[in-house]
């Protein structure tokens, strides 16, 4: 009898469960970035999933003693939860756009991609064989999916901002990755990384607002006809 006890694998602790809901969660938001019809409800998912990965690392700081993910926390939500959707609201203000362009796939075939390079991305992280010092390794496979349907999100919208979106959920999973892989990180490192995100807002935001003054649209079909 004890050494059937012994075989039976024991419950994921509190800890574990948690973390794994909020990366989830994470995902499932990015799924409601794909499906979204406008703009503003985008813009609001992405601070919805700053929020969620922001809680993510004070959960993780709590729990394993890693202060330096208090300031990570406070810096992503400055940044990511209330500047970067500031700054797109204004840009929509300003284009006057609310509608997301067109996909370039049907509404079915667009959910059925994005699930796929989900399992995929699950599939292929147990092969990188990566632990983790604070959290469960199997939470891994979550960024990898949220990076993918990231990049589907991207490829499959036509309108520069929803691609500016896809751009900066894919920097969330990459953070959420960074917090796996290497949550004890020194703090200067996590802010630079960070950084780079500011500069992305810049580019985009130029980006649209030089694509609508020219087209004034935000659709990207037309730029299709410029071939060398």
């Amino acid at each position: 009898m004890a050494s059937l006890i012994a075989g039976v694998a024991e419950p994921p602790s509190s800890f574990a469960g948690l973390t794994t809901a909020l990366a989830v969660l994470m995902l499932v938001i990015e799924f409601g970035m794909l499906q979204a019809t406008l703009l503003r409800a985008q813009i609001r998912l992405y601070a919805a999933q700053s929020v969620v990965i922001s809680v993510l690392a004070v959960v993780v700081a709590f729990a394993r003693d890693v202060p330096e993910l208090y300031g990570l926390a406070a810096f992503s939500v400055l940044l990511k939860v209330v500047a970067v959707p500031l700054v797109m609201f204004r840009l929509l203000r300003r284009t006057n756009q609310e509608i997301a362009g067109s996909r370039a796939l049907g509404v079915a075939s667009m959910v059925l991609l994005a699930v796929a390079v989900a399992a995929f991305g699950f599939f292929a992280s147990a092969r990188f064989q990566l632990g983790s010092p604070v959290l469960p390794a199997a939470a891994l496979a979550v960024p990898v999916a949220v990076i993918l349907v990231s990049f589907v999100l991207m490829i499959v919208r036509r309108d520069v901002a929803s691609q500016a979106i896809g751009f900066f959920a894919l920097e969330n999973g990459v953070s959420l990755a960074s917090l796996v892989v290497a949550a004890g990180l020194p703090l200067i490192l996590e802010v630079a990384f960070l950084f780079d995100l500011l500069v992305a807002v810049v580019v985009f935001g130029v980006l649209i607002r030089v694509h609508h003054e020219q087209s004034e649209s935000l659709s990207t079909e037309a730029l299709t006809e410029l071939r060398g």
